[in-house]
């Protein structure tokens, strides 16, 4: 009898469902895309009920194909956006509001009011993170404080709160489960990375009542079953939950302390493997549990980076510059440079190791002489001078030396980008064969949750092949360009 992982990869964008075999090989992938709500400059909004019905949606498509043979073993893994916050009703079931997105800024405020009060420190010993609107608690607490009715019904114990791996859970297992993993609730804010449990004091400080909380679990358990509203009578498990950035850490196989790796989305998130030990993150850098797993906990130092994908998609959509982001590879070799263009996407504020959330966006160095091309090729090139801000950190401050940068996500299917980024991080770049990343992750936790692998080894073992991109340029070719970003983001700082 054949064994199959359906493994949900929900992400900022889209809701895919993705099969795999034993094997671990993909077999069959459906994606459905959802709104994105944009109500006041800098807030950003998902409606987690689209969500969820385009999740059951996405797998009754997936299921149609006829992958599977009868009698066929299924189960089902989810990994996620991370950070993006849903609260919603007990008695209703629905959200009490749209979901707020990692992106959004609304919690800047009460954010700034904490670091005003001298609670940095605190939430940096315990939760390992910095004080930013990024993280989930400042939504959570925004929303309980201007939903009508909201902070009354929490205090009733009427309300919960998760990350969408919680929300979708609840949902699929009818309201049973409640429940979430360690990766995720490491980024709320809200979740001690030491004792592993929600941290009284955190919340207090964000006025956030502990019976919102999901139970937190680590990555390789179970999390009840669900009939995917009656697409499965029986009922399938769901077991193997993570956020996406971590969904890839394991993905990539990044078992041992010094591997790191790139996931290339809407954001992009840089992630190291440092071991069994939270040790405190270098200035700008944060601390998260890296994955859990056979009984041991490993925490990564990692650095996110609000806009890579997404500088694209505002080419397409918003500027209209070009049809789709697979053109800008074309666009960015038909040109020798940038002529000394650089785009700074500060969108939605600098992420790491900048932390400005009032920074906003802009193209510097252009003249008259500056086409269409040299600003989609600033475009590109501002992906992998972010990725190279935070390496270098990591490298520079921590005393982590990288054992290989393991990048994956759509846009490494980009040569010119991954070259770029070879090129100024003067390392070599080692490519995933397979772009799903984070379901592969989510797929290995459910394997070692349910017993199809006894241990990490004999995971990192289904990791066949490999793809290096090895860097061509000059150190002062190198040092120049990276210098004139340097003085780019100086100009978005002082905003």
């Amino acid at each position: 009898m054949k064994n199959y992982i359906l493994a949900i990869d929900q992400s900022t964008s889209a809701t895919k469902a993705i099969l795999f075999d034993e094997g671990c090989k993909l077999v069959g992938r459906v994606n459905i895309e959802h709104k994105q709500y944009y109500p006041k400059a800098g807030w950003v909004e998902h409606d987690a009920e689209e969500i969820y019905q385009n999740t059951v949606e996405a797998i009754r498509r997936l299921m149609a194909e006829g992958h599977t043979e009868e009698g066929a073993t299924i189960s089902l893994a989810i990994t996620n956006q991370r950070e993006t916050a849903v609260v919603w009703s007990v008695k209703t079931g629905k959200p009490i509001a749209h979901a707020v997105v990692w992106q959004c800024q609304r919690g800047a405020e009460i954010c700034r009011a904490l670091k005003e009060a001298g609670h940095e420190k605190t939430f940096l010993e315990k939760s390992g993170l910095l004080i930013d609107p990024y993280f989930s608690a400042s939504g959570v607490k925004w929303l309980l404080d201007n939903v009508e009715g909201a902070r009354e019904a929490a205090e009733r114990g009427e309300l919960r709160m998760g990350t969408m791996d919680a929300w979708l859970i609840w949902k699929l297992t009818g309201g049973q489960v409640h429940a979430t993993d360690y990766t995720n609730a490491s980024r709320t804010l809200l979740f001690n990375i030491h004792t592993l449990d929600w941290d009284d004091e955190l919340l207090s400080l964000f006025t956030i009542p502990r019976s919102m909380l999901p139970e937190a679990k680590p990555c390789d358990a179970l999390f009840g079953r669900t009939t995917v509203e009656g697409l499965f009578p029986e009922g399938i498990e769901i077991a193997g939950v993570l956020g996406d950035s971590h969904g890839a850490l394991a993905g990539q196989m990044c078992f041992e302390a010094g591997m790191g790796k790139a996931t290339y989305g809407t954001g992009s998130s840089v992630m190291v493997n440092i071991g069994e030990e939270a040790v405190a993150a270098p200035e700008g850098l944060v601390t998260s549990v890296g994955f859990a797993a056979k009984g041991k906990v490993f925490y990564a130092f990692e650095g996110n980076i609000h806009c890579t994908g997404a500088t694209l998609r505002w080419l397409t959509d918003q500027l209209q510059l070009i049809g789709s982001p697979a053109e800008t590879e074309a666009l960015a070799t038909s040109v020798e440079s940038t002529n000394g263009v650089y785009l700074v996407p500060a969108f939605a504020g600098l992420g790491a190791p900048w932390w400005n959330s009032k920074a906003t966006a802009i193209i510097a160095g252009m003249t008259l002489s500056t086409t269409k091309a040299h600003v989609v090729r600033a475009a590109l090139e501002a992906i992998p001078y972010q990725i190279k801000d935070l390496v270098d950190l990591m490298t520079g401050q921590a005393g982590v030396k990288l054992k290989e940068l393991r990048v994956d996500g759509g846009p490494t299917k980009n040569r010119f980008l991954m070259q770029f980024q070879a090129d100024m991080l003067n390392a070599t770049i080692n490519r995933a064969d397979i772009e799903e990343a984070s379901a592969l992750g989510a797929v290995v936790m459910n394997g070692l949750a349910r017993g199809v692998w006894a241990t990490l080894d004999e995971v990192a073992a289904l990791r066949t092949s490999d793809n290096r991109i090895t860097p061509t340029m000059s150190d002062e070719k190198r040092s120049a360009l990276y210098g004139g970003w340097i003085e780019a983001v100086k100009l978005v700082n002082r905003n």
